[in-house]
Order: structure tokens, then sequence, then C-alpha cells
């Protein structure tokens, strides 16, 4: 077998534990199976981890890198409204082809709570961070002033809107459902977004008017808190 380069042997492990934690949570993810999984020795998990936490840390530095590119390849360079629908959408993609992934953070923001650290916070961080950016920048091209305050919440919605999304997918997995609750989370969005900054450019009908909607509408707002 040929000798793989640490940086991969290192990333190779990292994406077994996320498909572990996913299949059998955190306390499940034993070292031993995480080393099967990558198709490595256990000793080498070892030598590129020193503990099981620093394994899990490297995982969050790489859901964190993943959403983030997430965002930043889908800023799609245009007003503050086209942005944050380009957003919510990839996300929601990014959640709908991640099912590993989507479980695998669930599990590991409810251990990092357990363990009281930071290292779920550092991934909604980051996601904020960039969020804010492609927002302000968006504001400042379009000529489009927007008050701190409302891209702070409008950060929120995106992130809040995908998550709902997300658990709803997570517990269903109904992927013709997931693609109407889309729509709806898109549709909550842009309500938003016309209250509060003054859109005109989102023309639909919301889903939720819609009756045969209404249980997807239900299915979605037990999840999201929309404020």
């Amino acid at each position: 077998m040929a000798r793989l380069p640490a940086a991969q042997r290192r990333a190779d492990l990292v994406t077994a534990a996320v498909r572990m934690i996913a299949a059998h949570g955190v306390d499940g993810a034993t070292t031993r199976r995480i080393a099967e999984e990558a198709n490595a020795p256990l000793a080498t998990l070892h030598y590129c981890f020193a503990t099981k936490e620093a394994l899990f840390a490297a995982v969050f530095e790489y859901v964190a890198g993943q959403y983030r590119d997430v965002l930043a390849g889908n800023d799609v360079h245009a007003d503050v409204e086209t942005c944050a629908r380009a957003l919510l959408r990839a996300v929601m993609e990014w959640y709908l082809a991640n099912l590993d992934l989507g479980a695998a953070i669930v599990e590991l923001i409810s251990w990092a709570r357990r363990q009281e650290d930071k290292q779920a916070e550092m991934v909604y961080t980051e996601a904020f961070v960039t969020m804010r950016s492609i927002f302000e920048s968006a504001a400042a091209r379009s000529g489009q002033p927007i008050d701190p305050d409302i891209v702070e919440a409008l950060t929120y919605m995106v992130s809040t809107l995908s998550d709902g999304f997300a658990l709803n997918w997570l517990v269903f997995t109904d992927r013709a459902a997931a693609r109407r609750q889309m729509e709806l989370a898109v549709s909550a969005l842009d309500a938003w977004m016309a209250a509060h900054l003054g859109s005109e450019s989102s023309t639909r009908t919301p889903a939720a008017s819609n009756p045969s909607s209404a249980g997807d509408l239900r299915s979605l707002v037990s999840w999201v808190s929309v404020v």
C-alpha cells in the first residue's frame, strides 16, 4: 500500500470521523471505528491526533470550513435581498446533499455543549462573519443603506431558517417534502426582508398560502423561531 502524505491521512481521518459520528453518535464513534472507516491503522490515528478531543476539534474546523466555503462560493454579487436568498438556498442545498455532515453537526454541537467549550460557537461565529461581509458588500455595491442591526438580524434569519430546514431533513429524509420546505423557508425570508428592507423584489406568493403546503409549514416552523 502506498504511503499517504500526513496531511491526506489527517483529512481522511477527519472525514471518516464525520461519517462515524453521523452513524453512531459521538460516544459510538470510537477511534477504532474511525481508523477502520479511514482504512488506516489505529496507531496512525493516534499519531495524527494525540487525543479523541483533538480529532473532534479538527472535525469542527472542517465543518466550519465547509460552511464558510458554501457561503463564499454562493456570493452572487447582487443586492442584499438576492444575496440572502442565494445564501439560504445554497446552505439548504448543502444540507440536502450532505446528510451525514448534517447529522454529525447536530451530534457534535450536543457533545460540545456538554464539554462546555467554544467549538460549536466557532462554527457559527465564522459563518456569521462571512454572511455579514457578504451582506455589507452587497449593500455598498447596490447603494442600499443598511443598519448594522438589520445585518445582524438578516444573518440570524438565514442561519435559523437553514438550521430548521436541516433538522426537518434529518428527521424525515423526505426529499420531495424537503424541496417544498426549501420554498417555504425562502418565502419566510422574503416576507421578513419585505418588512425590514422594504424589498419589492419578491413577487412570489408565500407557499404558506397554499392549503396543500400547510402541513409542511407546520413541520418547518415547529423547529424555526422567526423573529
